[in-house]
């Protein structure tokens, strides 16, 4: 498995932040690559992205998620992934995202792009892209507040 690390600071408060990324069918918007992204459950996700050139499919499952803090999941199925994406309070209109994803290269293209840190980059233009829409938007477009632990829902009211 390979690691990207990668952080941004989004001029917007840690709710509109952290809300926004709970809003996993609008990654397309400022993911490159990610073509879609179907919300099964609470916790499970269904990509759909081009990597390396080839279209790639996998199903993901949230282990984690703890409004404002943390997010962490793992593929269950298709692309090996997994990673975290944390939430940080720098002040009351400010929040650093910090992103790390570990991934399995699948074939000798994504080996080499791996190699030349072409994950890296693309990582941290979509961190950068996603800035953007929030502080565009000023308002998230949806939230999801509710708690998973061990990979279960614990849904709020």
């Amino acid at each position: 498995m390979s690691t990207v690390e990668s952080s941004i600071d989004v001029n917007a408060p840690i709710d509109t932040v952290y809300n926004q990324w709970t809003q996993f069918e609008d990654f397309p918007q400022f993911m490159e690559g990610v073509k879609e992204v179907r919300q099964l459950s609470d916790t499970e996700l269904q990509w759909r992205a081009e990597i390396g050139g080839k279209e790639r499919e996998w199903r993901a499952k949230i282990l984690e998620q703890v409004p404002n803090q943390r997010i962490a999941w793992t593929s269950i199925d298709g692309a090996r992934n997994g990673g975290i994406v944390s939430f940080e309070p720098l002040d009351a209109g400010r929040t650093r995202v910090n992103l790390t994803l570990e991934y399995e290269p699948d074939d000798t293209i994504e080996k080499v792009g791996d190699a030349i840190g072409l994950l890296k980059l693309q990582v941290k233009r979509d961190l950068e892209r996603f800035k953007k829409f929030v502080e565009d938007r000023g308002v998230e477009t949806g939230a999801w507040r509710g708690e998973v632990r061990g990979g279960q829902s614990q849904r709020t009211a």
